[in-house]
């Protein structure tokens, strides 16, 4: 392609992350059912510093309403339980020894709704991200039919399938959504 420095494949890269960030943003959001991937977003503060809950215990889930969270040192217990406490996931610890056990509560109604409407704003976040790389991609194509680098022909065809990806990926960012509403939604 005789297009100066345009790449379709890096603009496809660019979405492809942003469907990825809405994937990990989507795999925080509780559901009713336990996932280690809930406590991620946790810090905890030890040896005087803060770290992802990750670097200082394993977690584990045995079973669909429960994560178990093994605490590697016994002095970072404590620092674990108030790190969990205050993440405002709603989780209570159960500690036993370095093990601590968090029950998943079922969701209510009213719970659920709130949480699509998160889903929703992270989908719209997505598709605005998805869109700018369009239009990035879209300006270099016109830059460079201005700047004589790309025929008119050549612009149109690229901005064609500029196009067609950016529909492609606003498409998976809503069937990822209708996923987790349907996840959401059953018990």
């Amino acid at each position: 392609m005789s297009s100066g420095n345009f790449d379709l494949k890096e603009l496809e890269e660019r979405m492809r992350a942003s469907i990825d960030a809405l994937k990990r943003e989507f795999s925080g959001l509780r559901t009713g059912r336990a996932s280690a991937h809930l406590l991620d977003p946790i810090q905890v503060t030890v040896y005087g510093s803060k770290m992802p809950l990750n670097q200082v215990a394993t977690v584990s889930v045995p079973e669909p309403r429960m994560i178990t969270v093994q605490v590697w040192d016994r002095s970072n217990v404590s620092a674990v339980e108030k790190g969990i406490r205050e993440s405002n996931l709603g989780l209570n610890p159960v500690i036993d020894g370095t093990m601590m056990r968090l029950p998943i509560p079922a969701l209510t109604a009213e719970r659920r709704q709130e949480l699509i409407k998160v889903a929703h704003k992270y989908a719209e976040q997505s598709r605005v991200a998805v869109r700018n790389v369009r239009r990035e991609g879209m300006d270099l194509l016109k830059k460079l039919e201005k700047d004589g680098e790309m025929s008119q022909d050549e612009h149109k065809k690229n901005s064609t399938k500029v196009q067609e990806l950016t529909d492609a990926y606003v498409k998976e960012v809503d069937q990822t959504l209708h996923g987790k509403e349907a996840e959401i939604q059953k018990v």
